[in-house]
C-alpha cells in the first residue's frame, strides 16, 4: 500500500510539475548550428534572424559554424546531440534533400524534428551585358541552338544549382557544359573574369553586378519573378512552373525533441520574422519570408528529397 501510495502520489507530483518545465523553456543559452562557413549566405541570414529570436525567447542564442560535406558535417553534428531543445540547426534544403542522396550521413528528414522554415529565394542564371539575349526566351533559344557551346558555373556534383539548371535545361532540350565551384562567390569571380559564360547561383552576390551593368540576369529557378531582378523571369512565365528549385532555409532539432519546445521556438520565429528591419534585410537579400511548420514542414522536405533523388538518379549522379 505505501509503494501504490509514493507511486501515485510521485506521478502525481511529476504531472504537476512538468508544465512548469515546458513554460520555463529556455532557461539557459541555445546553440544553433549553421553547417556553413561564416559570411555565406545561409550564416547571414541565420545571424540576422538571431538577434531578433533572441529577444523573442528572452534568451541568448549563440551561432556556431560547423562546414564541411556540403553541410553534412554540421547536421551530423546536430543529430548526435541531446533532444533537449538546446542545440538546433539553421541551414538551407540542400543538406537535408540532396546530401543524403550522394554521401552516407548519420540523418535524414524522417529522424529529425523540423521546428520551422524561414525565407527562400531562387537561383538565377546571368549572363555578360553583350551576350545575345536580353530575357529568359531569347537565353534559352540561344543555348537550344548551340548545344554544348557555352559553359555554366555551378555549385558543383549534386548542388542545388546545377540540379536547378540541369531540370530545366533537360525540360528545354539543351545541352551546356557545367563547370562546378566551390560556392557562389567563386562562381562569380570566375564569370566577371570571364571564365564561364553564364553565372548560376544565389541571387545576392551578383545583384551588385547587375546594379551596374556588368551582368545581366535573365531566369529565376522559383516558379515567380523575383523583384529583385526584374530583367529575369520566372518559371511559370515560360509554362514550366513544376520545374521550381529554390533555395530555402529552415530551423530543425534533433529527433526525439519535445514537441512543445520546437513550438515554443517556431513561435519565437514567427514573431522574429515580423520586425520591419528583419524583412528589409531579406528583401536587400533577394529572398522572401517561408514559413511552414512541423510536420508540414517534414511533408515539404520528403517531396523534395524524393524529386531531387529522382532527378539525381536520372543524371546518373544518385549514389545512395
Amino acid at each position: 500500500m505505501k509503494t501504490t501510495l509514493l507511486i501515485t502520489a510521485t506521478a502525481m507530483s511529476a504531472a504537476a510539475f512538468a508544465p512548469v518545465l515546458a513554460s520555463d523553456y529556455p532557461n539557459r543559452p541555445i546553440e544553433i548550428i549553421v553547417p556553413a562557413p561564416a559570411g555565406g549566405g545561409t550564416d547571414n541570414v541565420a545571424r540576422m534572424l538571431n538577434q531578433y529570436l533572441e529577444q523573442e525567447l528572452g534568451q541568448a542564442a549563440a551561432v556556431l559554424n560547423v562546414a564541411g560535406g556540403g553541410g553534412a558535417i554540421g547536421v551530423n553534428q546536430l543529430a548526435r546531440s541531446r533532444a533537449d531543445g538546446y542545440t538546433l540547426l539553421s541551414t538551407w534544403n540542400s543538406p537535408i534533400t540532396t546530401v543524403p542522396h550522394m554521401q552516407r550521413v548519420q540523418y535524414s528528414y524522417e529522424t529529425l524534428t523540423p521546428i520551422t522554415s524561414t525565407s527562400q529565394s531562387a537561383y538565377t542564371l546571368c549572363v555578360s551585358p553583350d551576350f545575345p539575349a536580353d530575357n529568359a526566351e531569347e537565353l534559352l533559344t540561344e543555348l537550344q541552338a548551340n548545344p554544348g557551346r557555352y559553359t555554366y558555373g555551378n555549385d558543383g556534383v549534386g548542388g542545388t544549382m546545377r540540379l536547378a539548371a540541369e531540370r530545366i535545361f533537360d525540360a528545354f532540350d539543351i545541352t551546356a557544359r557545367p563547370i562546378p565551384f566551390g560556392g557562389a562567390g567563386e562562381t562569380l569571380q570566375n564569370f566577371l573574369g570571364g571564365h564561364v559564360d553564364i553565372y548560376g547561383g544565389s541571387i545576392t552576390p551578383v545583384l551588385p553586378y547587375v546594379e551596374d551593368g556588368q551582368a545581366k540576369c535573365l531566369l529565376v529557378t522559383s516558379a515567380d519573378d523575383n523583384d529583385a531582378l526584374p530583367q529575369a523571369s520566372g518559371l511559370a512565365a515560360l509554362g514550366h512552373a513544376e520545374l521550381e528549385t529554390v533555395l530555402w532555409r529552415m530551423m530543425l532539432g534533433p529527433e526525439g525533441m519535445d514537441e512543445a519546445r520546437a513550438e515554443v521556438i517556431a513561435d519565437a520565429v514567427a514573431r522574429a520574422v515580423k520586425h520591419p528591419e528583419f524583412q528589409a534585410f531579406l528583401a536587400d537579400q533577394g529572398e522572401t519570408l517561408n514559413l511552414v511548420r512541423g510536420e508540414a514542414l517534414r511533408e515539404r522536405l520528403q517531396q523534395e528529397a524524393q524529386a531531387i533523388g529522382e532527378t539525381l538518379e536520372g543524371l546518373g549522379l544518385k549514389q545512395h
